[in-house]
């Protein structure tokens, strides 16, 4: 057998995975088909709210720590607006007994921590760039053919290859998917205002509109709106962009000059019918994918690197590693999250998406109605916390 685990996409939580198992006897493999982009002093577009959770699991991999603490900012109070004047609800880490709500870190700079501990992990043959054309998930291992032709045999195939996950689909498991017809639009500002370490949120007609803080006087805007719009705000001049999204935030934070170029995502459920099976599991956006407006999709993926980890250091009887009963424990750990999260944040998508009358005022009375039950607030940051 030449490996125990074989890995497929080094991304976030691929890689975060590897390191988990890093002191636990397994030989490993991960296979990647392009290293990360290089560092660069201009601002990452793409940002993540890291949960406690998920940073004290970052930390045990030796991640955190080591992060740039300049380019690492907590969030200490989160103000979210209806689409009425007087909807809102807030959320304060002092409130709820906790250090910060999140972390506002960016993907590239926890990306080159984990590769570098990736590149010095005795137990790991990193295989980059390279990239899978066949699977064969048999009863006894795993083979994996690479486009180079190599054949890499294992007792367990983890897919880690993202949303379109050529694992997932090369292993025969099925996945729900439902577009939006939304983008994420993204892009980081210089603000008049200091943001007092707040991330604000507003459901508008035309989408939800977020302001994620950044250290210093900046912030993180992501703007998932309908793909007509999207397309609107892009063809925006820099000037022109600025002012349209100090409009639409209320002008909380004042003027705002661009610092990067605005980009798009395009927004989508995706669900897969298990995230287990003989030979093969999966993890983060190759199981699921949320809508961005919880901000929860890369903590989500996080947990399923941890509690994969943790069910295969402590297996106990089982010495195949491929053994459906065994994985079948991962997939239980994860079900309540991963179903709690998808509802919540699809029902908020679809009810702040509603037109009429009867669907804003039962949002907006929600939002109200929350931000009057302290022991609902908190029970909701609890669970935000990871």
């Amino acid at each position: 057998m030449d490996f125990d685990i074989v890995i497929v996409g080094a991304g976030l939580v691929g890689a975060s995975f590897a390191m988990a198992l890093r002191g636990a006897g397994l030989k490993l493999a991960l296979v990647e088909a392009q290293a990360p982009a290089a560092a660069a002093d201009n601002w990452d577009s793409r940002i993540y709210a890291i949960s406690p959770g998920s940073a004290a699991f970052l930390q045990s991999l030796g991640v955190w720590k080591r992060l740039d603490r300049e380019r690492v900012c907590a969030v200490h109070e989160m103000h979210i607006h209806g689409d009425a004047a007087d909807a809102q609800l807030r959320f304060s880490a002092y409130e709820a007994g906790v250090a910060e709500l999140a972390s506002i870190v960016e993907s590239r700079g926890v990306q080159a921590l984990l590769w570098q501990g990736l590149e010095h992990q005795h137990n790991l043959e990193l295989i980059c760039p390279e990239r899978c054309v066949a699977l064969e998930l048999r009863d006894d291992a795993a083979e994996l053919t690479l486009a180079g032709g190599r054949t890499l045999h294992a007792r367990l195939v983890v897919a880690a290859d993202g949303m379109h996950s050529w694992a997932r689909q090369a292993a025969g498991i099925a996945a729900e998917v439902i577009s939006y017809g939304q983008m994420g639009v993204v892009a980081n500002f210089a603000c008049a205002r200091p943001h007092h370490d707040t991330a604000f949120q507003w459901f508008r007609e035309d989408g939800v509109l977020a302001y994620l803080p950044l250290p210093g006087q900046r912030m993180s805007m992501v703007w998932s709106t309908p793909d007509a719009h999207a397309g609107e705000l892009l063809s925006l001049p820099g000037d022109a962009l600025c002012a349209r999204v100090a409009k639409a935030g209320k002008d909380a934070l004042g003027e705002l000059e661009l610092l990067s170029a605005a980009t798009q995502f395009p927004l989508a459920r995706l669900r897969a019918a298990r995230l287990a099976a003989p030979r093969i599991a999966l993890i983060g956006d190759a199981g699921h994918v949320l809508h961005p407006l919880a901000g929860q999709g890369v903590n989500l993926g996080f947990g399923d690197a941890r509690d994969l980890a943790r069910v295969l250091l402590q297996r106990e009887l089982f010495r195949d590693l491929g053994e459906i009963r065994l994985l079948r424990r991962y997939e239980r750990a994860r079900a309540e999250d991963i179903l709690a999260l998808a509802w919540v944040t699809d029902g908020l998508q679809r009810l702040f998406a509603a037109p009429g009358g009867a669907a804003a005022k039962l949002r907006n009375a929600g939002l109200n109605l929350t931000n009057a039950l302290p022991v609902l607030k908190n029970l909701l940051v609890r669970r935000a916390l990871g």
